[in-house]
């Protein structure tokens, strides 16, 4: 098997008696989706926050591309390729759609915003940003302010601004929500592509849409690791079913219930 692309071991992190992630261990392999899944509370953003670098564990560590990052500071993990996009979307709304690409170009860079200028002048910076914004499907809302973009190209402007930094692994934190069925669809295809550039950790709630997607699913529940497997795997498994699928087992025919 490949060598993991992004490898975390025994990440632990408490906030005060609250254990948020409880010795938790995943890898994401090339050209993979690795969903992560759990109900509101589970920890899962905590985690996210601690493999971006916007929080420091308090045990484990964390390696990328074989490189040991777990107190590296996030800006230098973007730079290395470790591309991210949130559920709450941070683009800049009075900028362009190219400009907000732009801005994921120069993200990339070692003394990023002194590339901004010269970045939008045509050029091999600018190209890339057009390229990303192409392979999402806005090149022809490259000019429109984001304000005038809908929820939807927002999301995929969001995926091009990390699509252009190059990356070597993607980050994704709910980039279905918000989303209608025909919003949801177009990008459930989106990312099928883009695993084959750069492998997915996804956070999703949308289980159609991660079932759709992933290779390999981890679900957490109150910070701990419950589970780990194909789809097949999770959709079997008890504890999920009772922690975030909210089935329960079947009474065995015959049987009375006390």
């Amino acid at each position: 098997m490949a060598e993991p692309v992004l490898c975390v071991r025994d990440l632990g992190k408490s906030f005060g008696a609250l254990k948020a992630s409880d010795a938790i261990s995943l890898d994401l392999f090339p050209g993979e989706i690795h969903a992560l899944i759990g109900p509101n509370g589970a920890g899962k953003s905590t985690l996210i926050a601690q493999i971006t670098g916007r929080l420091a564990p308090d045990s484990g560590s964390i390696r990328f591309l074989g490189r040991e990052i777990t107190h590296v500071p996030a800006p230098a993990r973007a730079r290395m390729g470790l591309a991210q996009s949130f559920q709450i979307t941070a683009l800049a709304e009075e900028m362009s759609a190219l400009e907000n690409a732009l801005l994921g170009v120069i993200a990339a860079q070692s003394s990023p915003w002194r590339f901004f200028t010269p970045a939008l002048r045509p050029g091999p910076l600018r190209a890339r940003a057009e390229a990303a914004l192409a392979r999402v499907g806005l090149a022809e809302r490259a000019r429109a302010q984001v304000a005038t973009l809908s929820h939807g190209e927002r999301r995929r402007l969001e995926i091009a601004a990390a699509l252009a930094q190059s990356p070597r692994a993607f980050l994704m934190d709910e980039p279905m929500a918000g989303l209608g069925a025909d919003g949801t669809q177009a990008l459930t295809a989106l990312l099928s592509e883009l695993r084959h550039e750069a492998p997915i950790l996804l956070v999703e709630h949308d289980m159609d849409a991660v079932f759709a997607l992933a290779d390999r699913i981890s679900v957490l529940d109150y910070g701990r690791l419950i589970a780990s497997g194909t789809v097949a795997e999770i959709r079997a498994h008890p504890e999920v079913r009772r922690a975030y699928l909210g089935e329960y087992p079947e009474e065995n025919p015959g049987e009375e219930t006390p």
